[in-house]
């Protein structure tokens, strides 16, 4: 049922809104004033002027930067959906998303790009079946001012300042073994790591310092086997060759592997980063904006 809108309920201008949200992820008024192409001083006015229609502080000045306040925190999901909203909005009146031609390279992890990309593209394909998508696989960090790629999606936020970044979902992993394997090892908790065979990924010494540091007394006699692939290390793992680490979604749905420490787990967030581009190329941004909607709901199934 069609809900209708009291539209005069609405105090601010849609404007001011965009100027706010565009503020907020860039980060400051001098970079958000060149993504939209106007002054300085006529940005900051709009952004005042929601705050004024609000009746609420949404930024306070931090050094040469901007940081949001808590008000400001609550506001700029909803405006993020307004934003992508209004972009598709756009895309669908013009018929650019079906007109839309040229290139766009993604780069992931090689789990990510097996394991939750081929949605996101096949929606692509539907939406926009002139766009052509590259996915790089890599667990390397591609550089983006060096064009390897055009959207990158990250477990860290990138300290270019030239750069735009968004946090769009958060993510967990843990330890993964066979269930022959964890049977014959027996019940064990974080500590008991120290029994297993773990299969080291980009080297054993990452994993040593990360286990040491949380109290896991593992040495290198624990890693018989380490890859620098993570398709290789996850299948590894389902062999039986020792314990490796993945996301939950794609673990706890493999039928081969079990948790090994039921309640341990790494939490980390997941976040798109892009060139300043992606303001002016409608075929970025429909990119990054199914990858902004799709990805959250892929890594709760």
């Amino acid at each position: 049922m069609h809900i209708r809108m009291d539209w005069t309920s609405l105090r601010f201008d849609w404007n001011h809104a965009r100027a706010f949200l565009v503020t907020a992820e860039e980060g400051s008024l001098s970079a958000a004033a060149r993504a939209l192409g106007m002054t300085q001083p006529t940005l900051g006015r709009q952004v005042s002027a929601l705050e004024t229609e609000l009746g609420v502080t949404l930024f306070e000045r931090v050094g040469r930067g901007l940081v949001l306040t808590q008000a400001g925190t609550r506001l700029l999901e909803h405006m993020r959906a307004m934003g992508e909203a209004a972009a598709a909005a756009g895309l669908t009146a013009s018929g650019q998303q079906q007109d839309l031609t040229g290139h766009v390279a993604i780069t992931a992890s090689e789990i990510y790009s097996a394991w939750l990309l081929p949605p996101v593209l096949a929606r692509l394909r539907e939406t926009a079946p002139g766009l052509s998508v590259e996915l790089v696989a890599s667990n390397a960090i591609r550089d983006l001012k060096r064009r390897e790629a055009d959207i990158a999606i990250r477990n860290a936020r990138p300290d270019q300042p030239d750069l735009i970044a968004r946090q769009v979902a958060e993510d967990a992993g843990t330890f993964y073994g066979t269930h022959a394997y964890l049977d014959a090892l027996g019940p064990i908790d974080a500590a008991g790591l120290a029994r297993a065979r773990i299969i080291g990924l980009d080297g054993a010494d990452g994993m040593i310092q990360a286990l040491n540091a949380k109290g896991v007394p593992v040495t290198q006699d624990n890693f018989v086997n380490t890859t620098n692939s993570h398709a290789v290390h996850w299948a590894l793992g389902c062999a039986g060759l020792g314990i490796c680490v993945g996301p939950c979604g794609l673990g706890d749905a493999e039928p081969r592997l079990r948790r090994a420490v039921p309640d341990l787990l790494f939490r980390y967030p997941v976040w798109l980063v892009a060139h300043r581009e992606l303001h002016t190329s409608p075929r970025i941004r429909l990119v990054w904006d199914t990858l902004a909607e799709m990805m959250p709901k892929l890594l709760k199934s």
